[in-house]
């Protein structure tokens, strides 16, 4: 579903490699946060950048939050679903939260 966009940064940004998504309940990232983040909590997407044989990262999102956060923020599911893509691609890439990133975020939700 959101494989064409991730090609779509990747492209633009003018890096290869291949950046997997998955989409898991709300029990499993929390579990996750726990572990890489130290932080008992559920989270609405994590990214992991390994850089690894042509294996960029994992992105993890949670559709149960994403939905939570579209209502809270008046979007679409779909529109914040995408919005998490791209923002955990963008920090597999090295981006970081800043000016940056949120230029970047503006940029691919056009996409």
């Amino acid at each position: 579903m959101f494989e064409s966009l991730v090609r779509k940064i990747l492209k633009s940004e003018k890096v290869f490699g291949k950046i997997d998504i998955s989409f898991v309940n709300e029990a499993e990232i929390r579990k996750l946060n726990k572990k890489f983040r130290k932080k008992d909590k559920p989270t609405d997407v994590l990214s992991f950048a390994y850089n690894e044989e042509g294996v960029l990262g994992d992105v993890i999102i949670s559709p149960k939050i994403a939905r939570r956060n579209a209502k809270l923020f008046g979007t679409a599911p779909k529109a914040e679903l995408k919005r998490l893509v791209i923002h955990g691609t963008l920090h597999v890439l090295g981006y970081d939260h800043g000016r940056r990133m949120k230029h970047a975020e503006k940029i691919y939700s056009q996409l």
